[in-house]
């Protein structure tokens, strides 16, 4: 019987899952779109159930199409939304409050009080992160501080916490393991990415028991079975790593000074540093990159790092352009209305809906559009949405650029949003460099894949599915550097607004 490997994807718009066979090729994929609650301004929360049981769902769903049952399944592969948090009740399973998503910022004033106690250096030396409600740490602690009688059930050893990843892993084995990877930990902000353990003086700052933690292993290594009683047999968990992570590994950056960037709900831009952990000086962040670990491995597994630039409003602004702004009936039109105008008649569009990524790191600067004149129509709206996204992807992989020491002449990318062939055509156009999409663009789940393949024997080695990879389209520079310094200059005035207006 041919064997197949089934990835887990669930992002934080959507639960997916997709099945691959050994070309790395899609036989069948599944999705289902989860409800974004807004209890506040700023704020973004999940239903933990409701995460669960789409992403069964769908499981069921792509096996039912592909015609398949579990004894088809070499493994599991699980990539997912990082830093968002959950909490649950150790033996009921029932979380104790919504999840609080990454992209939540309620905790922006916890993260100025570790600021204010001087704390800055020693989160950046021990974790890689700067500072910010992006990670997981605070979130936590406003679960525990916000959950009438939490702090005490902690205590008492009877609540547990995990990324996404854990919580999955949690519901798939039937409640008997409460593990996560080393990718998912790192984006935290209380682990040590040096020691690869959780950070006790972190824990005390931010009263979090260690008894809620999962243990944490490599990102190919074997999590544990599934119930028999979820996909209808036992099947190997056999790869976890955070979606962006899970990209990299997917997109084949092996080797250091390779990078990509998914286009998701937000942009998330990594580059492989082999197994030197870098400090940025750029507003960057330092965390780990996917790694391996097979039957055959012997000692310890040492890890590769990445640095990262995040950008949390991407797809995510022409999702607001379909449904809070009502101008667009699908995502795929905003290419045909884009390419309707020639330019955005000197508008920008800096969609700081959630605060500002990196390389700013300002959660209080809010969406701004400048530049409006008479002319001003939906098509130059919607292309300036479009643009806003390769200008931010710019302004990191400058960063990147100045960190790492190396000029970047070409970027592979990914995700949904790097199917519009207008996006990354400005996006070689502006960052004067050669954009590469591979056939596959769902090398988020195709990372979890290959993790989970790696270990069970599915691939015999990295060479093995470096062949996988396939060239879709290249996108070359098409305008002058006069024009790119043009667009370039006037993107930075928009966005000293989007600043100005935050102070």
């Amino acid at each position: 019987m041919e064997k197949y490997i089934l990835a887990l994807d669930q992002g934080t718009t959507s639960s997916r899952c997709i099945i691959f066979d050994h070309a790395g090729t899609v036989k069948s994929m599944a999705q289902k779109e989860i409800k974004q609650i807004y209890p506040r301004p700023g704020w973004v929360e999940h239903d933990p159930m409701e995460i669960w049981s789409s992403q069964l769902a769908v499981a069921a769903e792509a096996l039912a199409q592909a015609g398949l049952n579990f004894s088809a399944i070499k493994a599991i592969g699980i990539t997912n939304q990082r830093e968002t948090a959950i909490v649950w009740d150790k033996l009921t399973g029932k979380p104790i409050h919504n999840a609080i998503v990454w992209q939540c910022r309620r905790t922006a004033d916890k993260v100025e009080e570790l600021k204010e106690l001087g704390l800055t250096d020693y989160i950046r030396e021990r974790t890689g992160l700067i500072p910010d409600a992006y990670f997981s740490a605070t979130k936590i602690a406003w679960l525990l501080d916000n959950v009438k009688g939490a702090r005490e059930r902690a205590a008492a050893g009877e609540l547990l916490f995990g990324t996404v990843d854990s919580w999955l892993v949690f519901k798939l084995t039937g409640g008997k393991k409460h593990l996560t990877d080393f990718t998912n930990a790192s984006r935290t902000m209380i682990f040590d990415i040096h020691r690869l353990c959780w950070d006790e003086k972190l824990l005390g700052i931010h009263n979090i028991p260690r008894t809620m933690l999962p243990k944490v292993c490599p990102s190919g290594y074997y999590f544990g079975d599934t119930d028999p009683a979820i996909l209808g047999g036992k099947i190997p968990i056999a790869g976890i790593a955070g979606d962006q992570q899970a990209a990299l590994f997917g997109q084949c950056c092996f080797n250091k000074g390779e990078v990509k960037n998914t286009y998701g709900t937000g942009c998330f831009l990594l580059m492989n540093t082999g197994n030197e952990a870098v400090k940025s000086s750029h507003g960057l962040i330092t965390t780990i990159a996917a790694t391996v670990s097979t039957v055959a491995t012997i000692g310890p597994v040492l890890p590769q790092y990445a640095i990262e630039g995040s950008v949390f409003v991407a797809g995510d602004a022409i999702k607001w352009l379909r449904d809070g702004m009502r101008l667009l009936s699908s995502a795929a039109e905003s290419q045909e209305y884009a390419e309707k105008v020639s330019d955005t008649e000197g508008c920008y569009l800096v969609p700081a809906f959630t605060g500002l990524g990196a390389p700013y790191w300002n959660p209080y600067a809010r969406g701004i559009l400048v530049g409006i004149t008479h002319g001003f129509s939906k098509e130059h709206f919607i292309r300036a949405a479009l643009e806003s996204i390769a200008y931010q992807t710019v302004d990191v992989l400058k960063a990147m650029e100045e960190d790492a020491g190396v000029a970047i002449n070409s970027l592979r990318v990914d995700g949904g949003a790097s199917a519009n062939d207008f996006l990354m055509q400005f996006q070689a156009d502006i960052l004067n460099a050669e954009t590469h999409r591979p056939e596959c663009i769902e090398t988020t789940a195709l990372g979890a894949a290959y993790l989970a393949g790696l270990t069970t024997g599915f691939w015999s080695d990295t060479g093995e599915i470096l062949k996988n990879w396939r060239l879709n389209r290249s996108f070359t520079p098409e305008i002058d550097e006069t024009r790119r310094k043009e667009l370039l200059a006037g993107w930075e005035k928009a966005l000293g607004c989007a600043l100005y207006a935050a102070r």
